[in-house]
């Protein structure tokens, strides 16, 4: 016998456990419990989404900062105002779990993924402020583990959830009525709201930071 809903809760609480590797046993237990709503959701977060699709909040409109490639000093903030930040220095995130956690995973503390602008965006801000640098938008760290500790923190309460409806324990598949039981909880815009309002109380664990070696070979492949 399995007990589906405890182990995956324990993995989301293991920080040694990737979200990444952890989803595809979260997408297996929403089919079991008949969840379509949820198995959605968590498809739509490990492919990636669509251009057309509509993004939950914590991916929509990120903000990140202007920079600008110079050639004495590599990349620096970009000489923007605040309007011009507001206009050009936020994006959606569309990439799938594994890719926004190996950004990262790959990001040391304090630095964050450099995001080039659209041609025709590009081309509007050089304008604006009169520079033909290359300038890209730098999303954090810190955000990118937010957008992951959400997902992670989204599949924490849920599974709390289903285990304080009483299907904790030994099941190799659920029965109607323990599926009837849960049915209510098959609402993952309700559990990723809660998850962005509450994150810095939840018990998940941050993404770590890669080794060495690991960002080395990262760098490779």
């Amino acid at each position: 016998m399995s007990a589906p809903v405890d182990h995956l809760q324990e993995r989301l609480l293991d920080a040694s456990e990737s979200i990444t590797d952890i989803m595809p046993s979260a997408i297996t237990l929403a089919m079991m419990l008949r969840h379509r709503s949820m198995a959605s959701w968590l498809r739509r977060e490990f492919e990636g989404y669509a251009p057309e699709t509509e993004l939950p909040g914590y991916r929509h409109d990120v903000s990140g900062h202007i920079v600008a490639r110079s050639p004495q000093y590599g990349w620096i903030p970009a000489p923007v105002d605040k309007h011009q930040l507001e206009q050009f220095g936020h994006l959606d995130l569309r990439e799938g779990v594994s890719e926004l956690e190996k950004t990262c995973m790959h990001c040391k503390k304090g630095n964050g993924n450099r995001i080039a602008l659209p041609p025709e965006q590009l081309r509007d801000l050089q304008q604006k402020i009169n520079l033909t640098a290359e300038l890209a938008i730098n999303v954090s760290r810190s955000t990118y583990c937010d957008v992951i500790g959400t997902i992670r923190g989204t599949l924490y309460l849920w599974t709390t959830a289903i285990i304080d409806s009483g299907l904790a324990g030994d099941h190799n598949s659920f029965s109607q009525k323990e599926k009837d039981q849960v049915a209510s909880l098959d609402q993952p815009s309700r559990f990723w709201r809660e998850a962005m309002e509450s994150l810095g109380q939840l018990p998940v664990p941050a993404v770590r930071e890669a080794g060495f070696l690991e960002r080395m070979l990262g760098r490779a492949s």
